[in-house]
């Protein structure tokens, strides 16, 4: 490590002076960064932001693809998980909202600080990953729909593997001390600051978690969807084929750059922030690299829309779930009238108008 007076010694995360048995000096650089505006009101406000947009919806999207749709496909399951990554990340949320919102100030213990950070990076790399397998998934069956299909129970032991992998690359994050007392403060951090004998967990832990949680997924996704894109695109289809064409493209395109926006900036800053570290090498891009991660997480309150749009029966069941219980009880009382007032015997036989579409016609 690299001694500066001027700014101190930098660690993990946040330059300190000197450190004690009992907590650490942190330079001025640093009390500015803990007790700014930028962490202490912008962070938590983006935070509460995606809590209330975040949790209802993922919340519901779980609530249709267990309990409301019927027929479970590969793609719905690894969209549940999706869901439920998100939804677990969305729930760790008030801690980091009342640690930011308190001046940067942990009061919760050391336990349940590391239980924090271990969600918010580990459900924060099962999206990433989750999101890679739907696009294979959705390569496969775009690109390959006359070969053997994926069925239920090798998605569901992919889901369970996907799970086991994260935790084991988040490991460390429990293995050394996430709380430090700043004695100049009189405060307690939580993941901000990391004592100098401590440093090559997370130099290690962040460098692995950034390659195999966002570098491996980020090439997965653009190789699968620029090889489904030059397929659709070399297809010759009808007329009523084309605007399924158009809905896969847009999708593809949405989901792209909602991974690259949401999860490039931070994840980089993060690589090029550890890598220094680890060089022994000043840096002074933590104090971005909080932002970063904070935008990143509007992924979490996003991935929702993207379940709305693409599945008629996702919708169909969210606005069910929406109407008002007026709208229930005239069709109950439509469908009474209409058996009260069925035909004679002689009619019962009748040709259906048209059939629903399936849960996942894209995706199957």
């Amino acid at each position: 490590m690299s001694d500066d007076s001027s700014t101190g010694v930098h660690f993990a995360v946040l330059p300190i002076e000197n450190e004690t048995g009992d907590g650490v000096t942190v330079t001025n650089n640093s009390r500015r960064i803990l007790h700014s505006s930028q962490t202490t009101v912008f962070l938590p406000l983006v935070y509460i932001f995606i809590f209330v947009a975040g949790l209802p919806t993922n919340a519901m999207a779980l609530w249709v693809f267990f309990f409301r749709t019927k027929k479970k496909y590969p793609a719905s399951i690894l969209m549940a998980n999706l869901a439920l990554a998100d939804l677990l990340f969305i729930m760790s949320l008030p801690l980091k909202i009342t640690y930011h919102f308190n001046g940067n100030d942990w009061t919760f213990g050391e336990p349940l600080c590391k239980v924090l950070v271990g969600f918010f990076y580990g459900n924060m790399y099962c999206s990433t990953i989750f999101i890679a397998c739907i696009s294979v998934q959705r390569y496969w069956m775009i690109v390959h729909p006359l070969s053997q299909k994926l069925n239920n129970r090798v998605t569901v032991c992919v889901c369970v593997c996907v799970w086991i992998v994260v935790w084991l690359i988040t490991a460390p994050l429990y293995l050394y001390d996430q709380t430090v007392k700043v004695n100049n403060l009189n405060t307690t951090t939580c993941h901000d600051i990391t004592r100098h004998n401590q440093t090559h967990f997370p130099i290690k832990c962040f460098l692995t978690m950034g390659i195999l949680g966002y570098v491996v997924p980020c090439v997965v996704c653009i190789v699968a969807y620029l090889l489904t894109f030059n397929s659709l695109s070399r297809s010759t289809s009808d007329t009523s084929c084309s605007n399924k064409k158009r809905k896969a493209i847009i999708l593809m395109i949405t989901v792209l750059v909602m991974f690259l926006v949401c999860f490039t900036p931070s994840n980089i800053m993060l690589m090029v922030h550890y890598s220094l570290l680890g060089a022994g090498l000043q840096n002074d891009v933590y104090s971005f690299y909080m932002v970063a991660l904070c935008l990143g997480s509007l992924n979490s309150c996003l991935d929702p829309f993207v379940y709305y749009f693409v599945s008629d029966e996702f919708r169909g069941h969210v606005r069910k779930a929406l109407m008002c219980h007026s709208s229930t009880t005239k069709l109950s009382y439509r469908c009474m009238k209409t058996f009260t007032s069925s035909p004679s015997p002689t009619n019962t036989t009748s040709t259906p108008t048209s059939t629903p579409t399936s849960a996942f016609t894209v995706y199957k």
